[in-house]
């Protein structure tokens, strides 16, 4: 039976690539092709981005009014929510993530449209007072033409954080996800289009980064690149950016600090730090991949960790026990590993985890063990670099001071937080963080109605909340002359 090609969204099209060319879409846990998608090209790419440029310049979209784009977007919210459950299963087939995992990022998706649906009817802009009988106000705008480039562990959630708030502020949008989970963004496109989203307003190139988004990022039509990914390839896209000044919103990677106080509590903090790590396989920019220890709860906390860890039940996402599933590809499981064995060559001692895991029918799929290691020297590569799968790397301190000093010790800056029973100490501490996004007492738990970014090089500006609709707008003075007289500035 021959698998039917998952075509492109451009200018309202359902498209093949100008090149005939497919790529196929794998399911991590089994490693079998799922779909075939085409293969956009530099060329796609053009079309689409002149596509939206277009319906943001001569057909209307920029001068909708706020009510007619939150009705379309309420209508995408609905049209998820009732596929809900078909979006989870192709996310978990594409992903490997747990199905309840899934169900949880289909819901975001939908509160997202639903959040930014309601934001831009909202009162905006400002007013301020100024002399010289002149009325000065402030509004928000469209920027234009946005490029969104999105990665890979959340499929549907990171595509509609950006479509949602770009579209709401009135932008228009080429988006190219992840080569390696496209499957429920053409799923997404779907459900604009019979929401009645006009031709050209939201435009889907399928395709690798180093041609369709090296081209969003340097076409002279894309006014803003928002981009979710590594911190290598944001710093190409940056530089990429430059030579048009384009705006930019960059969510990058991660090395999350989670600090944990010996008058913690015990149990909540030892559950959290699972969560923080092997939640989606450890493939969350702000997991909490360094565990912060305080000395005198230090063996007694590491032994209760280990022990829970190896009783994480790892499998296909599908299954209903499912704890924990595959890593995205071979080539990024091999990767992952690559990194433990680096870490023992460094001299870091392993606690439990590190291989590979190949029975129970997992043989075809590309499943790690949830892996503990302790490092002694914070200069150690699996310290400071992201490894991005389910490997934890733990430390020990003595001092508020110095878990402070190691928390802040890398270059990101993205996510962290800190366990105490002392609410003092917690402020004190979570204060002093060098990140955008902080929990006490907690980890992961991130709302829409909060930004979302990092400090140093986790990125540049805020996604989700106010500051997310707003990072997709243009801030406009204007100043009314309320007494129109000539000015008499010049005699004559």
């Amino acid at each position: 039976m021959t698998m039917q090609i998952k075509k492109m969204y451009v200018d309202g099209q359902w498209v093949y690539s100008q090149s005939q060319e497919t790529f196929p879409v794998l399911n991590p846990a089994t490693g079998e092709t799922i779909a075939l998608v085409t293969k956009g090209t530099r060329e796609d790419a053009k079309l689409a981005i002149e596509a939206a440029r277009r319906a943001f310049d001569h057909s209307g979209w920029a001068e909708t009014h706020a009510r007619v784009r939150a009705d379309i977007l309420f209508r995408v919210a609905d049209l998820i929510e009732k596929r809900a459950a078909e979006f989870a299963e192709m996310d978990t087939r594409n992903n490997g993530k747990p199905l309840r995992e899934s169900t949880y990022d289909v819901a975001d998706a939908v509160n997202q449209f639903r959040y930014y649906a309601g934001l831009c009817t909202k009162p905006q802009g400002q007013t301020y007072d100024v002399p010289d009988d002149i009325q000065a106000l402030v509004v928000r705008e469209p920027i234009g033409v946005v490029g969104a480039i999105t990665c890979w562990n959340y499929p549907l959630v990171m595509n509609a954080q950006k479509l949602a708030p770009a579209l709401a502020a009135g932008n228009t949008v080429v988006i190219k996800p992840a080569d390696l989970t496209p499957l429920t963004t053409i799923m997404l496109f779907e459900c604009l289009e019979q929401a009645g989203l006009p031709a050209g307003v939201a435009n889907l190139v399928t395709g690798p980064g180093s041609v369709v988004g090296d081209e969003i990022s340097k076409n002279e039509l894309v006014d803003k690149v928002a981009f979710t990914g590594g911190t290598e390839t944001g710093i190409t896209i940056m530089k990429n950016a430059a030579d048009t000044v384009k705006k930019l919103s960059l969510e990058l990677g991660g090395k999350s600090p989670n600090i944990v106080f010996a008058d913690s509590d015990f149990e909540t903090a030892v559950d959290y730090a699972l969560f923080a790590i092997f939640a989606n396989q450890g493939e969350v920019c702000s997991a909490g991949s360094r565990l912060i220890l305080e000395e005198s709860i230090y063996d007694r906390f590491l032994d209760r960790l280990v022990d829970r860890a190896q009783k994480i039940v790892i499998g296909n996402g599908m299954e209903e026990e499912t704890e924990m599933g595959p890593l995205i590809s071979e080539a990024h499981m091999n990767r992952v590993l690559s990194y433990i064995q680096l870490g023992l060559d460094e001299g870091a001692n392993l606690l439990c985890g590190g291989k590979r895991l190949t029975t129970n029918g997992r043989d075809k799929g590309y499943f790690v063990e949830p892996t503990i290691l302790e490092a002694a020297d914070s200069s150690l590569r699996i310290v400071q670099e992201e490894i991005f799968g389910p490997v934890l790397v733990v430390q020990k301190f003595r001092t508020e001071e110095e878990a402070i000093q190691l928390a802040n010790g890398t270059k990101y800056g993205l996510a962290g937080a800190v366990f105490t029973n002392d609410g003092a100490k917690g402020q004190r501490v979570v204060r002093k963080l060098k990140a955008g996004i902080t929990w006490i007492n907690t980890y992961h738990p991130t709302f829409n109605e909060a930004p979302w970014g990092g400090y140093k090089q986790s990125g540049i500006g805020r996604e989700l909340g106010t500051y997310g609709y707003e990072a997709y707008t243009e801030v406009k003075q204007i100043n009314v002359n309320l007494q129109v007289k000539p000015s008499g500035w010049f005699r004559n």
